[in-house]
């Protein structure tokens, strides 16, 4: 399954609480029009056992309906977040598979994610980076005048686009690019979750558990090693490896991840400072970018778990 968006998930579940209090709604609404029908209506003398049957079917019939109306339209709504949850993971095995990708695509070595590739820009002047997906090379990012993102924008941005057709994604893409900035910050997390993907460590593929929002807190506010270790969740040993070999082993790598953890540190500070929510940082760390953030600062041992200790240590990332 494709990464699942926390802010559509939760627009998922609060439409279903919607459809809930809709339908308590219109049943007290029919209720109180069968009880004024009652109260002023013609008294029912003589109606015989065959006329309350027909009464109370009458009064029950129509709130089955109601219920009925609404467990479909919540039904239909979980339907929906299941297909796109399979089609999302129906794309990417069929992505993951060579024979499905078009003849100009296919390359000796791994191809990067898609997901990892959606950005298109000129890659840094240390050495050649990864083949980015061509596929994502006509989506047309011409920044606006910088503006302040918000939390939903920010998220959508350091997400990175599903696609050509994500445009809400493109959309938050080009506010982030419009600032120098977070412009620095996104192409460093692409260069790092390409390279981590030509490695095929793939960033929709991390399990991200969910993490006490207070700990982000501290975390941002400078607190490092074993007094934030419970943010070290990332169980997948092949990724840990991989990450750490390639701190070792990769000067490029090293020194683009060094760029990256810097910049998103830097991020991590200044939303602390200035929006002060715990809940918006452990959402940040949902994202694409964050799970690369949290892999690497694991690996590196600002987690307090130093899976893998690169030459120049902890201390060229603070």
């Amino acid at each position: 399954m494709s990464s699942l968006d926390p802010l559509r998930r939760l627009a998922v579940e609060q439409s279903r609480d919607r459809l809930l209090t809709i339908g308590a709604a219109v049943s007290l609404a029919w209720l109180a029009l069968v009880g004024l029908f009652a109260f002023f209506g013609p008294e029912g003398e003589g109606q015989g056992a065959a006329g309350w049957i027909v009464w109370l079917v009458g009064v029950l019939l129509p709130l089955a309906l109601i219920w009925l109306a609404v467990w479909s339209a919540r039904s239909l709504l979980s339907l929906r977040q299941e297909a796109e949850d399979l089609r999302a993971m129906l794309t990417r095995m069929q992505e993951h598979d060579p024979a499905s990708q078009p003849e100009a695509v296919i390359e000796p070595r791994a191809t990067p994610h898609p997901a990892a590739a959606a950005v298109p820009r000129s890659p840094l002047p240390p050495a050649p980076r990864p083949t980015a997906d061509t596929r994502q090379a006509t989506l047309e990012l011409d920044s606006p005048p910088a503006t302040e993102l918000t939390a939903t924008e920010l998220f959508y941005a350091l997400n990175f686009p599903d696609g050509p057709e994500d445009r809400e994604a493109i959309r938050c893409l080009r506010l982030a690019l419009a600032d120098p900035g977070m412009a620095r910050l996104i192409r460093a997390a692409q260069d790092v979750v390409t390279l981590l993907a030509g490695q095929g460590v793939y960033m929709d593929e991390l399990a991200v558990p969910q993490t006490d929002p207070a700990l982000w807190r501290r975390f941002a506010e400078g607190a490092r090693g074993e007094s934030v270790a419970a943010l070290a969740v990332i169980r997948d040993e092949t990724a840990l490896a991989s990450a750490g070999a390639m701190l070792r082993g990769d000067e490029v790598f090293r020194d683009v991840a060094h760029h990256f953890l810097r910049h998103f540190d830097r991020l991590l500070s200044r939303k602390a400072q200035d929006n002060g929510d715990p809940q918006l940082l452990a959402a940040l760390a949902e994202t694409r970018s964050g799970r690369a953030y949290v892999l690497l600062a694991q690996v590196t041992g600002m987690l307090g778990r130093a899976d893998a200790q690169t030459d120049d240590g902890d201390e060229t990332l603070r």
